[in-house]
């Protein structure tokens, strides 16, 4: 596990400053700057493009898929924070921008404390960069497969106390973890570090409604840093073990606790991938 990226005085700043960094190979398409790229964002690379437009030409409502999943992300950490939460950890973060947890969750409370982890190089620094000024928030390298490392990490224990609950984020990174690195078993051991009362939300792509599309995603996915894998609803249903589903349970992402927007209502029968909020029962013991 590697320190939190710093960002010295004077560094160039923007997401071109990363190319020519030792160590940061930006020949190669990662999934953090593919999803900027399909959010409309600006922190991409054009490694990242080339292979965004070969799954948009493929799929394409895949933005409106990235976009129902960043809005339930939204929805889950307002509803994290009315719930009293005032720490949350998300692990395969990407890069925070696009409406990012720090900024939802302090419209509830100014004070909320927020860690980003992300394993790609190049976010964890750009995330460094844009949290350069925000006390109440860190950006972490780390791999999630790491458990240790990532709970471990200083970073993660300058603001995240593991006595007081915790609002535990997988957004739609458990799909770039392969199966021999299991999924539910790492979900359970940052589970099992989580105090009484705290939250998991989680999203995952899913096969459903995929058929045709999926095998050749998965292979323009297998070009770049992280490979994808669609997984059954039974299989996301199983990564909540141990967490006791709040209403509506296991949902498709823009059928879990809607706004009711019109853009929700367009999105919610174009868009494909399974998400929900869990709580740790307070009779749990770590």
């Amino acid at each position: 596990m590697e320190s939190s990226p710093r960002v010295a005085p004077g560094t160039p700043r923007g997401i071109e400053a990363i190319e020519g960094i030792e160590g940061i190979d930006t020949s190669r398409a990662s999934a953090a700057r593919m999803y900027d790229y399909y959010l409309g964002g600006t922190h991409h690379l054009p490694a990242d493009v080339e292979l965004a437009r070969q799954v948009v030409e493929l799929l394409p409502e895949t933005p409106l898929i990235m976009r129902a999943n960043r809005a339930f992300l939204q929805r889950a950490v307002r509803y994290c924070a009315g719930a009293g939460i005032r720490q949350f950890l998300d692990i395969g973060s990407g890069i925070p921008t696009q409406g990012p947890v720090h900024e939802v969750a302090r419209a509830t409370d100014p004070g909320i404390k927020v860690v980003y982890v992300d394993n790609d190089d190049a976010a964890a620094l750009h995330a460094a960069e844009l949290l350069a000024d925000d006390p109440l928030s860190e950006a972490v390298q780390g791999d999630l497969r790491d458990v240790d490392g990532v709970l471990g990490h200083p970073g993660v224990r300058r603001l995240i106390d593991f006595d007081e609950p915790v609002a535990l984020l997988f957004l739609s990174v458990l799909q770039f973890i392969p199966d021999e690195d299991d999924p539910r078993a790492l979900v359970a051991r940052y589970r099992d570090a989580l105090a009484p009362g705290s939250h998991l939300a989680l999203s995952h792509a899913t096969d459903e409604g995929l058929t045709a599309q999926a095998p050749e995603i998965t292979e323009i996915y297998s070009r770049s840093a992280n490979p994808i894998r669609y997984r059954s609803r039974d299989f996301v249903l199983g990564l909540f073990d141990g967490f006791d589903l709040v209403r509506p349970g296991l949902a498709k992402l823009m059928e879990w606790r809607p706004d009711g927007t019109p853009e929700e209502r367009e999105l919610a029968a174009r868009v494909h991938g399974a998400a929900g909020v869990g709580v740790k029962p307070r009779s749990t013991s770590r």
